[in-house]
């Protein structure tokens, strides 16, 4: 029997990963292949590339913009915290659609063993981030805020837990004894809430950030055992293990909208004119239709800003795998730099002004942008058709996860933007969006 399991430890970035930090990773690194020029999704936020993973498609294609994002709603721009637990559902109620298009756990739906065939996922970040993986209920799903079966029917055993290393113990205890026992699902998925959690309220290498990140990767080696177990039993496993993105150490904090209304640029702090959608070291901007007549101007007032590291109009949006849709007309990646914070641990950043009464991170960490350090995800793949001990150097990005596992387990992935990563290579049809820009500071790390 096929199957495939997915471990991602959020917020882990590439060059923490050795014997001493995370013994576990370091070594299903040496028995897997390993990829060095894996690349997340931009954002570089956990609902963007939870969504991403899924569908093997950039947010151009399956419609979630950002960790947040604007709707146009009855005439207006609303923003909209895509974490929310019932941002998914309201988003179909606007579009039409949840995701513009089909996740694993939908293509999957039917593969698997009688018990608990299909998709499994246990999920321990935002909501919104957890039932974007199958936000129209054809799997199951486990989520403290709330777990759901097929048609999305509310589960009994729900996941009970919180979202700190403890939680993250407990669901895996589940997630081993419930989705890795012979015969389960086709595709087990298990996304634990830390480090990323514990990085963003205390500095990167403190003591507190390295002794969470040492029990995520005893969570890791939990499950590698059993997927061991489950191989010696006849079963044909592919696991995929690494995170979704990295950080950078916030150095500064900047309030876009507040320059756009001191620019004359946005009528009020709350107006729908222009509204910015913070992303932590990130910022989608979007523009109402009304008012196109200012895109030049805003477009030259945020690359003239010396926090701006990058900015991405409606023709160069499609090399970040964005489009200019729905009001979004431009995107900022902020100004970062190689600095190390009091830790010796490099990669600084700006970060935009969080919105709803959200902690700004200064000191701590954070991501959503292009920055090296952020952009520096760990991808591990354990299986045939992965070289045993092999690094391949090649980039490769989160797109290429779900045809990965598709092809593992012989079914079709016609529609994805990514491509399968097993050797040897299967054409990428049809073709993605243009590569991610280059990296905006720091040389390529391990």
């Amino acid at each position: 029997m096929r199957r495939a399991v997915i471990v991602i430890l959020d917020g882990l970035r590439r060059d923490f990963v050795d014997e001493h930090r995370t013994p576990a990773l370091a070594a299903l690194s040496a028995r897997a292949e390993y990829f060095p020029g894996y690349r997340s999704a931009f954002p570089s936020a956990t609902r963007v590339v939870s969504s991403t993973l899924a569908t093997g498609c950039w947010p151009a294609r399956h419609g979630l913009a950002g960790n947040t994002m604007a709707l146009i709603e009855e005439g207006r721009l609303v923003r909209h915290d895509a974490g929310h637990p019932d941002f998914l559902q309201h988003k179909r109620s606007v579009t039409g659609a949840s995701l513009a298009v089909p996740t694993l756990a939908q293509r999957v739906a039917r593969q698997g063993g009688a018990k608990t065939g299909g998709a499994v996922i246990f999920n321990n970040v935002s909501p919104g981030a957890a039932y974007a993986h199958d936000p129209d209920g054809h799997g199951r799903v486990y989520h403290r805020a709330g777990s759901f079966g097929p048609g999305r029917m509310p589960l009994a055993d729900g996941l009970d837990v919180t979202l700190d290393a403890g939680g993250d113990r407990i669901m895996t205890h589940r997630f081993v004894n419930e989705a890795l026992v012979p015969g389960g699902p086709a595709l087990a998925v298990l996304w634990l809430g830390e480090p990323d959690h514990v990085q963003h309220s205390a500095p990167l290498g403190s003591p507190e950030h390295l002794g969470v990140l040492k029990a995520a990767d005893a969570n890791l080696a939990r499950v590698v055992t059993a997927v061991d177990a489950l191989r010696a039993a006849g079963e044909d496993v592919l696991l995929i293990a690494g995170s979704d993105h990295g950080h950078e150490t916030v150095s500064g904090i900047v309030d876009i909208e507040d320059e756009l209304v001191a620019a004359g640029l946005k009528a009020a702090p709350d107006s729908d004119d222009v509204v910015v959608c913070a992303n932590g070291t990130a910022a989608l901007v979007y523009l109402h239709p009304d008012h196109d007549g200012r895109r030049d101007r805003l477009g030259d007032f945020l690359a003239s800003r010396p926090w701006a590291g990058a900015v991405m109009d409606a023709d160069t949006l499609p090399s970040v795998g964005q489009v200019a849709a729905g009001g979004l007309a431009f995107a900022v990646s902020m100004k970062g730099d190689n600095r190390p914070n009091a830790f010796g641990v490099p990669g600084s950043c700006l970060a935009v002004k969080p919105q709803g009464g959200k902690a700004d991170r200064l000191g701590f960490g954070q991501h959503g942008g292009l920055n090296a350090h952020e952009q520096a995800p760990v991808l591990v793949v354990d299986g045939p058709g992965f070289a045993a001990g092999g690094r391949r150097d090649a980039p490769v990005a989160v797109v290429d996860i779900a045809p990965t596992v598709l092809t593992h387990l012989g079914l079709p992935a016609a529609g994805m933007d990514g491509a399968a990563l097993q050797l040897p290579a299967v054409p990428r049809i049809p073709a993605p969006p243009a590569s991610l820009p280059t990296l905006l500071h720091c040389p390529e790390i391990r």
